[in-house]
């Protein structure tokens, strides 16, 4: 691996997605990716006494689905790397638990997606790790009851708000051949716009998108032309639109490759507001939609940006603004001729 500019690893030797595994929860399942998840569930208990053991369960069936379709034992990996919203990251470390493999917790917020590929891609690319588990995971209502009012309590929210996505995403990285490269990765910085709402992240994260995809086009002396897509995991209907004027005021414009898999999630009249968040937005997306496109040869090359509010309850309890940061990795058709 090197670095490239000031926050780009490129990496040196060739590394794949050799599977990835889905699960999602009802709503999602409604949604017009729905038929693409490996596994759904129609109660948004997954069949568990709370919310957090439901969570649970969707990040345990998200790994399973990712070692089954890539014909892979536990005993074949060698680190997994997790992270999800909940305090102490409770999520991932009771998985972890259970798979019983060496595990590195990572925290991002919403970017943990892209944060954990990216580090479990620099640990293969540097020789420490052969096979690696890349894991994160969301629900609604563990969301809720943490950062905002418990959905029992039926709290009015503005339409800037957005609605946590219910599911989670796993990604096996290894040096094996398949359709899908991983070339590079951009480290983002923390940003800060001074939002204090907890209800519009969207706004608050747009920075920290425009920032990484800024940096990244630098380091690597590159054009939007030289991508298929811009996708960003979670700015929704209120966030893209100032990632986009932010980019174009910066004489970058990706208004016609740019997506979010917050407004992908879902449809339009499924009563979600400006769109979809959490740490499983971008992953049940990238995992399942994009990967299958990049298969398909309809993509070619993809910058995936997850974008994560670094924020705290507490924090905000005291009218501290909310910090923000972006990860994104390029992901590429294997056969398409790239430096990387």
């Amino acid at each position: 691996m090197r670095l490239n500019g000031k926050q780009t690893w490129v990496f040196e030797n060739p590394l794949f997605v050799h599977s990835s595994g889905t699960a999602v929860g009802p709503k999602e399942a409604e949604g017009p990716l729905g038929k693409m998840y490996d596994t759904s569930h129609q109660d948004l208990r997954c069949g568990e006494d709370s919310w957090e053991l439901a969570e649970r369960r969707l990040m345990e069936q998200a790994v399973e689905q990712c070692l089954t379709k890539g014909n892979t034992t536990l005993d074949q990996i060698d680190l997994f790397l997790s992270g999800d919203l909940l305090n102490q990251n409770v999520t991932a470390n009771y998985v972890a638990r259970h798979l019983q493999i060496p595990f590195l917790c990572l925290f991002g917020a919403c970017s943990t997606s892209m944060e954990t590929v990216a580090v479990g891609s620099a640990l293969i690319d540097g020789g420490f790790a052969n096979k690696v588990i890349a894991a994160t995971s969301s629900h609604n209502a563990t969301a809720e009851r943490q950062f905002r009012y418990p959905t029992e309590y039926g709290g009015q929210k503005p339409d800037t708000a957005t609605s946590t996505v219910t599911g989670a995403g796993a990604v096996l990285i290894s040096k094996e051949i398949s359709n899908i490269r991983i070339t590079s990765a951009t480290i983002g910085a923390v940003a800060d716009l001074g939002i204090t709402n907890p209800f519009d992240m969207g706004s608050a994260m747009a920075p920290a998108a425009a920032a990484t995809i800024e940096q990244h086009l630098k380091d690597l002396n590159r054009t939007p032309d030289d991508y298929d897509m811009f996708l960003t995991g979670d700015l929704s209907g209120v966030g893209s639109p100032i990632l986009k004027e932010m980019l174009k005021e910066e004489g970058i414009d990706i208004y016609n490759k740019h997506n979010d898999c917050g407004l992908m999630v879902y449809r339009p009249d499924q009563n979600v507001f400006a769109g979809g968040s959490g740490c499983a937005c971008s992953a049940v997306v990238t995992y399942s939609h994009i990967f299958n496109e990049l298969n398909e040869g309809n993509l070619n090359r993809v910058f995936v940006v997850a974008t994560g509010a670094l924020l705290s309850p507490t924090m905000i309890q005291q009218k501290e603004s909310i910090p923000t940061i972006a990860h994104g990795v390029v992901f590429e058709r294997a056969d398409k001729e790239s430096e990387g």
